[in-house]
């Protein structure tokens, strides 16, 4: 059993590849095969061309924070021991916006258009967590 206590995803055969992916240190999305469109969230269709076909395409994990919460109150008993603790709306070069943890700097220096790059941490042997650091 792992000492991890937050909320952890259900891994499943549609996601699988996302967090194989962070698990080796990289971000990777869905992409189009019909008209090339990077998708993020994951979806069983394609939201501009309602194709089901698409490959996992990697990207460069970096972009600009869009916008940003600092949480002072625990809404799960797991983040009590983070408080307080970011999330971020990041987006990214390749188009698609993904929420994450700003980490290596505090809560009050994050700003929007802030420039950021993934980071990958190891929480479970089964996933790894993407976030954002600011880029170097």
């Amino acid at each position: 059993m792992s000492d991890y206590d937050k909320p952890l995803p259900t891994l499943t055969d549609e996601n699988r590849p996302f967090w194989e992916s962070c698990k080796a240190g990289r971000l990777s999305f869905q992409k189009c095969s019909a008209c090339g469109h990077l998708r993020y969230p994951i979806s069983p269709f394609c939201p501009q061309c309602l194709s089901a076909e698409y490959a996992w395409t990697p990207v460069s994990g970096r972009g600009t924070v869009f916008s940003y919460v600092v949480f002072h109150q625990a809404y799960h008993p797991g983040f009590k021991g983070d408080l307080p603790y970011n999330v971020a709306l990041v987006q990214l070069e390749e188009g698609p916006r993904m929420y994450g943890n700003v980490v290596g700097v505090a809560h009050d220096a994050v700003r929007i258009g802030h420039a950021v790059e993934a980071v990958f941490d190891p929480v479970t042997p089964e996933i790894t967590i993407p976030r954002f650091r600011p880029a170097r």
